[in-house]
């Protein structure tokens, strides 16, 4: 039987653990969640293990990255499994702050990011990577560890925290993990509980198309062309609107729209697809892969 991690709710608390670990000379590395934990997420305890001595893992459905057309309210809470996943995959302390506790009654603080946080999820979401930009930034401060694993499914959300990091002087190693899939490919996602088997069966067409466009890219189709017959396929394939299929430098996020990638590259997709073939829900899903060019 797996030994539970310690559980922790206040601010105090949290930061008394931290400074008998940091006493001792232990590192940590912290790995921020919003809970209905799955495979995905565990993988980055494992290799938030394999690069520290202690693992903290938080969880909280962080409203100030919602946008009030979207699902915080639905969003699934499942804190007793969560920490009995966390538990099996060796994972030292758990933070479960409460709302109140994030952000008191007199909260008056924002961010804005710029720079990479610019367009694609931006123009779809205008104030989503404020909020987690806030969000991570009081995690961040509270917990202090050596580094911090982000997956890079959120391959945008990873670049925009790795650039806050950087501009607010923070001692933390940001790191990325490979997104973790399912047996048909489908990125893992807190949101596919939400799909039945006939949302599932368009849903894993996704990363089918991505991976195709991302071949013919990498064998010399303009990307617009490129571009032009994913988004064609998607449409086809069953979902209902597409945010977006962007080529972009992998570092600077910059999109490219016509021609061929000259650097390093990132295919990004953000569509709907029907949650199930019943009532005409929808679920976004993002989903991306490097271009090898060269």
């Amino acid at each position: 039987m797996s030994k539970s991690p310690k559980i922790v709710r206040t601010l105090p608390a949290l930061r008394n653990q931290m400074a008998k670990w940091r006493a001792k000379g232990k590192t940590t590395a912290f790995v921020p969640t919003m809970g209905a934990l799955h495979a995905g997420h565990l993988s980055l305890i494992t290799l938030g293990k394999s690069r520290a001595d202690k693992v903290v893992a938080s969880i909280y459905v962080n409203p100030t990255q919602f946008a009030p057309n979207e699902d915080f309210d639905a969003y699934p809470r499942t804190e007793e499994a969560d920490i009995a996943a966390l538990a099996s995959a060796k994972c030292d302390l758990v933070y479960i702050p409460d709302r109140g506790t994030m952000y008191d009654s007199d909260h008056a603080t924002h961010m804005r990011v710029g720079g990479v946080a610019e367009g694609l999820e931006t123009d779809h979401r205008p104030t989503f990577f404020e909020g987690v930009a806030i969000v991570v930034t009081k995690l961040l401060n509270r917990v202090a560890p050596d580094m911090a694993i982000f997956g890079e499914k959120d391959y945008q959300q990873l670049a925009t925290i790795r650039r806050l990091v950087i501009d607010l002087d923070m001692p933390i190693d940001i790191i990325g993990a490979p997104i973790a899939r399912d047996e048909h490919g489908l990125a893992l996602s807190s949101r596919n509980a939400y799909f039945d088997e006939t949302g599932l069966a368009v849903a894993r067409k996704l990363n089918g198309i991505m991976f195709d466009c991302a071949a013919k890219i990498e064998g010399g189709q303009a990307l617009e062309i490129a571009i032009e017959m994913a988004m064609r396929a998607l449409l086809t394939g069953g979902f209902h609107v597409v945010d977006y299929v962007s080529v972009t430098g992998a570092s600077s996020l910059a999109v490219q729209k016509t021609g061929h990638p000259e650097t390093e590259s990132r295919l990004l997709i953000a569509a709907h697809c029907p949650r199930n073939g019943v009532d005409g829900t929808m679920v976004r899903l993002i989903d991306n892969c490097a271009i090898k060019v060269g």
